[in-house]
């Protein structure tokens, strides 16, 4: 059994969550994530969705979290990449980050990676409420890959899971050139698959260590160089 989540005030939820979010969120986006809290609310003290130990923080732990990955997603205004259009949450459980970043990045078309049905149909309650474009693959990510896996990935997200490297290196032959992975980490420093290379990244919101770190997948510049 899960613990219940804390009753916030919407204006205090739209409050936090702009004051968390590096690009910013839309009245759309905003209510979408609204929608979304109400329903962890709900679910999770039969899921668990959200652990007993993150529960009291959860708009920072959480959607936190999973908004720091924006500064990353959306070009700064004086740079000339163009933000991702389709990417794969692998291991989504309640929607983190995968969700969330659907909402936060317009544009963005998500497919959150998810085997455990109960957890399945809580995201399909959400996305039939709020209409994110989205889609929940039923499945793990192992070789051999999904078939469902949609083709030219632009960004791979893993919050919550870590996965083999050949598993990681099977993965670019799905993905568009100069493709984002995206991995929440502590102190531990990822090895690039062949093929990939270290980007940039993010510290998370009040964090000394938890980050965001970005892998090039399919790099133009030969492996090992860096950004």
């Amino acid at each position: 059994m899960g613990s219940p989540l804390p009753t916030i005030p919407r204006p205090t939820f739209e409050r936090e969550l702009q004051r968390l979010s590096p690009r910013g969120l839309d009245s759309a986006g905003i209510e979408a994530l609204w929608v979304h809290y109400e329903e962890l609310r709900r679910w999770n003290p039969r899921l668990s969705l959200i652990g007993p130990g993150t529960a009291e923080e959860v708009l920072s732990r959480h959607y936190g979290e999973a908004l720091a990955a924006q500064s990353l997603l959306i070009p700064d205004p004086s740079s000339s990449p163009s933000p991702p259009r389709t990417l794969v949450d692998i291991g989504t459980g309640g929607g983190f980050p995968g969700l969330v970043l659907a909402a936060a990045v317009p544009g963005l078309a998500v497919t959150l990676v998810e085997p455990r049905q109960r957890k399945g149909a809580f995201l399909r309650t959400v996305l039939r409420k709020t209409s994110l474009p989205c889609t929940w693959l039923d499945g793990r990510v192992s070789l051999p890959l999904p078939k469902e896996l949609p083709p030219g990935i632009d960004a791979l997200t893993l919050r919550a899971l870590k996965l083999p490297t050949e598993v990681l290196a099977a993965l670019s032959g799905r993905c568009s050139g100069q493709a984002q992975a995206l991995f929440w980490l502590g102190l531990e420093e990822p090895e690039p698959p062949p093929g990939w290379r270290r980007g940039r990244e993010v510290l998370l919101p009040g964090s000394r260590h938890r980050r965001i770190v970005e892998m090039i997948v399919n790099p133009e510049e030969p492996v090992g160089t860096y950004r």
